[in-house]
């Protein structure tokens, strides 16, 4: 499913009456979701899940074609932890 998608069945799903308010409304949630990570705060959504950043350790891996080895440097990543409520909506 693309963004435009998601819109318009949240449109549908919400009764909002313009496509504009509803992209208005799905863009407003995730550059929220995106200030609270890049804070280095998390988001726990009771049910669904929860959002947070994590430090990725600085490793060496091996380049597979040439079998170099290459130095990766630390770095900060996202992870969803799935709730619940979710997991078990989505595995029936």
């Amino acid at each position: 499913m693309t963004k435009q998608e998601f819109i318009a069945l949240y449109q549908d799903k919400m009764e909002i009456v313009t496509k504009k308010d509803a992209e208005r409304l799905v863009n407003g949630f995730f550059s929220t979701l995106e200030e609270v990570l890049v804070k280095g705060d998390e988001l726990s959504i009771l049910g669904f899940g929860k959002f947070e950043t994590k430090t990725q350790s600085a490793r060496v891996c091996r380049n597979p074609k040439t079998g170099e080895e290459v130095k990766v440097p630390e770095k900060k990543v996202v992870k969803f932890k799935v709730g619940k409520g979710l997991a078990e909506k989505v595995a029936k």
